[in-house]
């Protein structure tokens, strides 16, 4: 009986005790996840917070840094975690590593884009604020992640394209040129005066005063068409100037070429007959 008695509380005392120290090990997990929880969070706030104080730095690149930073220190605290439990993480991270392979082949599209996302966030052929052409698709770009570019049409339409097809690509940075070409065609009629049409044109150039100097306008007769005579306008604007420029000098184009008298053909065919007779006669025949 006092054998039994002994044993009882051998046993009761034991597990009490395991009790306690899985308690107070969970206690630490907690405590070990919370505290890397708002450490995380601070460290991403801290590395992105360069960016902001700095203006000539990409916010884009120090936003991917911050957040592989903050994933770091969560893998970490769940290391200390697990050996806080007794758990061997190198058998762990074997296990994990044979998984995450075969996950890997499973989601191979994933990765492609977590790829191209980081080379684009590393080589930055764009960055936030950019108007782009990527893929087919065209907008600012509002932010660039691991997976997926973010645009935003100018009809205010949110396009998500995945980074592995705006890597693959071409990319036309709109934003990332100082001057842009404005490229017109205009066409005159046959009748009008040549130099004096040139004339219109030019001064239509040197009245704007978003029209660059250097390089010179060029206003030069670029083909003799079916139904007019065709003139190369071309002028240089800033780019961000280049979309409304480009409208309101074709606009001014028209006044100008209507105020000097200045026609602007539309297509037309003249049919010219040697003998209508002889066209009304065979008409008859057949």
């Amino acid at each position: 009986m006092a054998l039994n008695h002994s044993v009882s509380a051998l046993v009761t005392a034991g597990t009490i005790h395991s009790l306690a120290a899985f308690f107070l090990n969970v206690v630490y997990a907690l405590l070990i996840l919370l505290v890397a929880h708002f450490g995380a969070r601070w460290v991403h706030r801290y590395i992105v917070s360069y960016s902001v104080k700095s203006p000539h730095l990409d916010a884009t690149l120090f936003r991917f840094f911050g957040t592989i930073a903050r994933y770091l220190v969560l893998a970490f605290a769940i290391i200390f975690v697990l050996n806080r439990f007794g758990i061997q993480t190198a058998s762990l991270i074997a296990v994990l590593g044979a998984a995450g392979l075969a996950v890997g082949l499973a989601v191979q599209g994933t990765l492609s884009n977590l790829a191209a996302g980081i080379m684009l966030i590393l080589f930055r052929p764009f960055r936030v604020g950019n108007y782009v052409q990527v893929a087919s698709q065209a907008g600012t770009v509002l932010d660039v992640n691991l997976f997926y570019t973010e645009l935003k049409t100018y009809d205010g339409l949110q396009i998500l394209v995945p980074n592995k097809d705006v890597w693959a690509a071409s990319i036309i940075n709109y934003s990332n040129v100082q001057n842009r070409l404005i490229d017109l065609t205009i066409g005159v009629s046959y009748g009008c005066d040549l130099k004096h049409a040139s004339a219109v044109l030019a001064q239509v150039a040197a009245s704007d005063p978003r029209v660059l100097a250097d390089p010179a306008p060029f206003i030069k007769v670029k083909d003799l068409g079916e139904s007019s005579v065709d003139f190369v306008f071309r002028v240089w604007t800033k780019g961000s100037d280049w979309w409304l420029t480009k409208c309101e000098i074709t606009e001014q184009i028209k006044l100008s070429l209507d105020e000097a008298g200045i026609e602007i053909p539309f297509p037309n065919r003249t049919l010219t007959f040697a003998n209508p007779l002889e066209v009304a006669g065979e008409k008859k025949v057949a």
